[in-house]
């Protein structure tokens, strides 16, 4: 007999969410559903210019942009943006398997961090699958470089993050964070970390169409060196633990839990992504394995988006 923390798990029932979207500004609801063992995380969402229902797999090979946040698919055909949010709570707390019904081309920002997410699959509980969990465990360091920016994955007896972000803006500077991902360390020392930007940048935004919905509700703004929020940041290092939060999300796309430790410095969604691409497309077959939970290598240098009944077929500021 498995332990609990061997078998998959998914939503005990549905639960829904109602908010805005960050760039749009539009209304948004966005509603989670139980799933079946192996199913992954799927988006539902309608292709108006096709004018039929599709799905798209939360999975790397989807992702269509990562310039001002994580999309999958095609949001003007049925995509969907800014999944990178509710990806982490998913993942931070352990979900398996949940189809994601969304009303429109864009995830609701809430605040701007997971609390909500987090809330929600709370109020709901998770149910234990039958199914044994699976995992790709990292086999030998697989590495990206862009200019000064670099971001790594490493052999690692379990799941961690280590992440450090180094801006000019004096308020934020260098900031560092190491975690052990379990559910008790995501919600007490990431979850309610919120995106972040400068008044400048999101007056370049909004006079492009973008960052429409974005307000002190859900960012943390910067001006002149000062912090604009009046209650201020929920840490002194909200900054990276954003980031973090960010990692967590966007690394949820490798369509089964990592084995392996995570590092980034000077990263963000783009590299988030394309370490990813290079473990999968680019590194080599002895770069890592898939391992079901308490046996051996299930499938050696199988990419999680071929593997038999996994619903895995077929956006950089903070």
């Amino acid at each position: 007999m498995k332990s609990g923390a061997d078998r998959q798990t998914t939503l005990a029932r549905s639960v829904s969410l109602e908010g805005i979207g960050v760039h749009s500004g539009d209304p948004a609801v966005v509603t989670l559903h139980p799933a079946d063992a192996n199913t992954g995380i799927v988006f539902s969402g309608h292709d108006p210019v096709n004018k039929r229902d599709i799905e798209i797999p939360a999975h790397w090979r989807a992702v269509s942009a990562t310039a001002l946040c994580t999309v999958l698919g095609d949001p003007k055909a049925g995509g969907v943006s800014t999944v990178e949010h509710l990806m982490a709570a998913l993942r931070g707390l352990g979900v398996d398997n949940a189809v994601i019904e969304v009303d429109g081309p864009e995830m609701p920002i809430m605040d701007g961090s997971s609390a909500a997410f987090v809330e929600a699959i709370d109020s709901v509980g998770l149910r234990r699958l039958a199914a044994a969990r699976r995992y790709i465990k990292i086999k030998r360091t697989v590495r990206v470089d862009q200019g000064s920016a670099w971001c790594e994955l490493r052999p690692h007896n379990g799941t961690r993050f280590d992440v450090t972000i180094d801006f000019d803006a004096e308020v934020i500077g260098r900031q560092a964070m190491v975690i052990d991902l379990t559910p008790e360390t995501f919600r007490a020392e990431v979850a309610r970390a919120r995106t972040f930007g400068s008044v400048q940048e999101v007056e370049k935004l909004w006079a492009l169409g973008f960052a429409l919905g974005s307000s002190l509700e859900n960012s943390v703004a910067i001006s002149d060196g000062k912090v604009l929020n009046p209650e201020g940041t929920r840490w002194r290092d909200e900054f990276v633990r954003h980031k973090m939060l960010d990692a967590v999300g966007d690394l949820a796309l490798a369509g089964l839990p990592i084995l392996g430790a995570y590092r980034s410095y000077k990263g963000g969604h783009r590299m988030n992504h394309a370490i990813l691409v290079e473990l999968f497309q680019k590194a080599g077959p002895d770069a890592f394995e898939i391992v079901e939970a308490g046996l051996e290598a299930e499938s050696r240098n199988a990419v999680p988006g071929a593997l038999p009944q996994m619903a895995l077929a077929g956006h950089g500021a903070s």
